[in-house]
This record gives C-alpha cells, sequence and structure tokens, in this order.
C-alpha cells in the first residue's frame, strides 16, 4: 500500500507564515537594536545588560520545556499547538510594547529592575507562542519536501519581516519621536504589536494539524527527556542552534556600534550620497514620490544629521534582501544536495566571511556592503532548513522508539535559540565593559578596537562551533526518505487517514 503524505495548499503555507513575520518584528529587535536601546536609551551599563540577559536565560531553562510538555499535551478542538496562536497573541503584544516603552521617572536601578521583569515576561510570552507555532512544522504534514517548502514560506514572511524591522526601525524612532528616542521607540514597537495581533489571528485561521501521537504512547515526562538525549540529530541540532544564535545576537549588537561609532561618518555620506539619500536642494527640489516615501520614514539624510542611522539600516536591508533570495534558494539546493549538505557548506561560508571584517577599515564602507552581501548570499538557505531539519529531528524519534514528542523537540531548541540571543547579548555587554565602554569613550582607540573585533572575530567563533556540530547531524537525504516512508507506513497500520 502506498504510503499517505500530505500536501499543503499555497493558502495554508502563506497563512502559517505570517506569524513568524510577527515573532521577527520581536526577534529582529533583539537580534539587532536591544543591547543598543538598552544601553543608550534606557542607560543600564553594559556590563548589567549582560547578566541581565544571563539571568533571563535561567528562566527560559524552566519555561521552555514546560511549554513544549504543556503543548504536547493539550488536547483541545481546535488542536494541539494551533490554539496556543490566539491565547498568547495579546500578553505576547503587551508585553512586547512595555519591554520598549522607558520609564522615565524611574531611578536607574528602577529602570533596571523594569527592564529585567518586562524582559522576562515578554520572552514568557514568546515561548507560550512560538514553541506551538515551531511545532506546527512537524504536524502540518509527514512530508519532508513540503516540511522545506513550508519553511521556506515562513522565512520568506521572516525576512519581510526583518528588511522592514531593520531597515525602517532607526529611521521610524527618528521621525516618530522628533528627537526624544524614549517616545520614538514606544511608538514603533506599539505599531509592531498591533500588527503582530493580526498576523497571529490569520496563522490560527490558516492552519490545519494532520500528524498525529501514536494512538498507543502514553504521557511520559521522564521518557521524553530520555528520548531526547538519545537523540543524536536534536542534540546536533541543539548545540548548532545555540552557537548560531549566538553569533546573531553578538554580530548584530556588534554592527549596532561599529555603524554608529566606528565607521567614518564622512565615508559613509558619501556613501549614502551615491544613493541619493542625502538630501540637497536639488534633490528636494525636484522632489518625487520615491524621494518622498524615503523621507516618510526617515531614510533621507538632511544637513546636519549624523548618517549612521540610514547608513545602518541601508546595511541591514541590503544583508536581509540577498537572505531572502537565498531562502528562496534553500528548497532546490536541499532537494539537489540534501539539507544536511546545504546547511553546512551555507554555514562554513558565512563563519569564514564574518572573520573578513577585522580587515577593514572605518572608510571601507563600500566593501562592508560587499561583504554583508556576500554572507548573507551564503547564509540564506539555511534559515529554512534549520526547522524543517529540527522537524526531522521529531520524525527521527518517532522512527528509532515509536514515541512523539513534537512540542518537547521545539521547545528544547527554542530554549537553545533563545539561550543564544541571551548569552550572545552578554557577551556584547559584557565585551564592550571590558574594553571599557561608556558614552564618554565610545569613540576612543580602545573601544573602537573592541568594536572592530567583536563584529569580526568573537562573532566568528560561535558560527564556526555551529559547523562543528553539524559534522555529527546523522539524518542524510537518503535517511529522510527512508523515515517518511517507514512512519507513513506505520501510521496506516494504526489506521489514520489524511484530515479533511
Amino acid at each position: 500500500m502506498q504510503p499517505t503524505t500530505y500536501k499543503l495548499s499555497v493558502k495554508e503555507k502563506v497563512g502559517y507564515s505570517v506569524t513568524d513575520a510577527s515573532a521577527n518584528f520581536l526577534f529582529q529587535i533583539l537580534i539587532v537594536f536591544q543591547a543598543g536601546f538598552y544601553t543608550d536609551v534606557m542607560g543600564i551599563s553594559a556590563a548589567a545588560l549582560g547578566w541581565m540577559l544571563l539571568l533571563v536565560r535561567f528562566s527560559d531553562a524552566i519555561t521552555d520545556p514546560i511549554m513544549g510538555y504543556i503543548a504536547d499535551r493539550t488536547d483541545h478542538r481546535w488542536g494541539k499547538f494551533r490554539p496556543w496562536l490566539l491565547w498568547s497573541a495579546i500578553p505576547f503584544a503587551v508585553l512586547f510594547w512595555l519591554a520598549f516603552t522607558v520609564p522615565e521617572d524611574f531611578s536607574a536601578t528602577g529602570k533596571l529592575v523594569y527592564a529585567v521583569i518586562t524582559y522576562t515576561l515578554l520572552m514568557a510570552a514568546y515561548t507560550m507562542n512560538n514553541t506551538p507555532y515551531s511545532a506546527l512544522t512537524g504536524v502540518m504534514t509527514n512530508d519532508s519536501g513540503e516540511r522545506t517548502s513550508l519553511s521556506s514560506y515562513r522565512f520568506v514572511a521572516a525576512m519581510a519581516a526583518a528588511f522592514l524591522v531593520q531597515g525602517l526601525t532607526l529611521p521610524l524612532v527618528n521621525k516618530l519621536g522628533g528627537g526624544d528616542d524614549v517616545k520614538g521607540w514606544s511608538l514603533t514597537v506599539a505599531i509592531y504589536a498591533v500588527v503582530a495581533v493580526v498576523f497571529f489571528v490569520i496563522t490560527f485561521l490558516s492552519v490545519k494539524e494532520r500528524v498525529k501521537t501514536p494512538p498507543t504512547q502514553q504521557p511520559d515526562f521522564r521518557q521524553d527527556l530520555r528520548d531526547i538525549r538519545q537523540n543524536v540529530p536534536w542534540l546536533a541540532m541543539f548545540g548548532m542552534t545555540l552557537f548560531v544564535f549566538i553569533t546573531l545576537s553578538l554580530r548584530g549588537s556588534a554592527f549596532y556600534y561599529y555603524f554608529t561609532y566606528f565607521v567614518n561618518a564622512d565615508a559613509m555620506t558619501a556613501f549614502l550620497d551615491q544613493l541619493g539619500l542625502i538630501a540637497t536642494t536639488t534633490r528636494e527640489a525636484g522632489r518625487g514620490i520615491g524621494f518622498a516615501i524615503l523621507d516618510t520614514f526617515g531614510l533621507i539624510v538632511t544637513p546636519g544629521d549624523d548618517p549612521s542611522a540610514v547608513g545602518f539600516s541601508v546595511f541591514n536591508m541590503t544583508g536581509t534582501f540577498i537572505s531572502l533570495l537565498g531562502v528562496l534558494m534553500a528548497k532546490p539546493l536541499a532537494e539537489r544536495f540534501g539539507k544536511k549538505t546545504v546547511f553546512t557548506v551555507g554555514l562554513a561560508g558565512a563563519t569564514l566571511l564574518q572573520f573578513v571584517y577585522l580587515f577593514l577599515r572605518p572608510d571601507q564602507v563600500g566593501a562592508m556592503f560587499l561583504l554583508s552581501i556576500a554572507s548573507s548570499l551564503s547564509y540564506g538557505p539555511t534559515i529554512p532548513l534549520l526547522w524543517a531539519m529540527i522537524a526531522d529531528t521529531a520524525d527521527y524519534s518517532e522512527w528509532k522508539n515509536e514515541r512523539r514528542a513534537t512540542g518537547f523537540v521545539y521547545a528544547g531548541i527554542i530554549f537553545a535559540l533563545k539561550a543564544g540571543l541571551g548569552l550572545g547579548g552578554a557577551f556584547a555587554g559584557w565585551i564592550l565593559a571590558a574594553y571599557g565602554y561608556e558614552a564618554a569613550t565610545a569613540r576612543t582607540p580602545e573601544v573602537l578596537d573592541g568594536i572592530r573585533l567583536m563584529a569580526s572575530v568573537y562573532a566568528g567563533i560561535p558560527f564556526g562551533l555551529g559547523v562543528v556540530c553539524m559534522l555529527f547531524y546523522p539524518i542524510t537525504k537518503a535517511l529522510n526518505r527512508q523515515m517518511t516512508a517507514d512512519l507513513a507506513e506505520r501510521h496506516q497500520r494504526f489506521g489514520e487517514t489524511p484530515a479533511a
């Protein structure tokens, strides 16, 4: 008998994808702007920032597996994972806004306590939403190719959100705040939070859960833990995810300071002038709709402005657009070479290119952009493959042990992701503190050297460790096909039929 596999419509894939756009409103801010916001806007010291982010990771060590355990045992008419998208929407949005709203009448200690509380609760809401959402990849379809396709849709939406957040956040803060960064951040994040709620509801209404837990399986938390410890591909993915997200967070934080303080302002102005992003009398006189739109979002540098915010935004938007091209290449490359090969080669290339930033001078702005393009093209295909491969590790566990704990599998990876974000941010704070970073010392040679090293060597090392982890990942293209066929046949023996 031909094993049953589940194909997904384009409508369902698109509906599923928009929640990752919502998650990326927060995720991209955490990667790129979190350290800068907390040190330069909230007024928290770099050293305190490092310890704060590390502290929150301890709470995630508790909440993430609990959420996976709860989601796996949710028995609702809407499914195991789908209802959590609706239940988490409002808490996520409110806490997102609170975490990036500065209580101006608080003391320095009060602001630190406020930041710890709101950020901890925000990460709990993120877990409540993103662990079930990610687990949906493993239960919407049992077809490996469809999962890769679903992940590609997901990350097209994610990269579109990243393009907007990385490119427009600082200009919007400047525009909406009118020079008041505190007001600008609060209003900008409020917009992101409202859109996030709408997208969560769209996904909830769009998707279906089809892959069921084996009917003979009994809930057993200790057995879930034993299965995870014996799941070699999951262990490899856990380590790789931890190291990759350390780099993403550390690099994003580093580049904020890199473009704000290290990059030569005159060289950046000249570069932006070539792109038509410097306001001049001639350009103002011939103001077209394109120029007006860019000016509305704060992407035009006016006389006397610091060009770093616009330059950083354009740098981020360029890298994100190229990453999007890489995301679109993921499925055909994976079908030809296998997910493991494409992921490992792409990550290794991005690792080598990260180290090249060490050799760039502050005035080599064009070279910085070219390096970003090359690095993003290499790393791009790995973005959707990560989540498709995690779904494969859930299959591997069921294939080997005849037990499935999709939510628990994803909860562990979500913890690795958030631990990586926290550790990357913590390392950024500690590195800045070690080199003596303060507002008054930001452009001293020692601090600038630390920023340059943080954006190159320190950010590249965890990427390299992620490549090493991938060498231990055993699920090849051939094994993927075998697992899919064996599990589909096993499910038919249980009498399962495709969902309507």
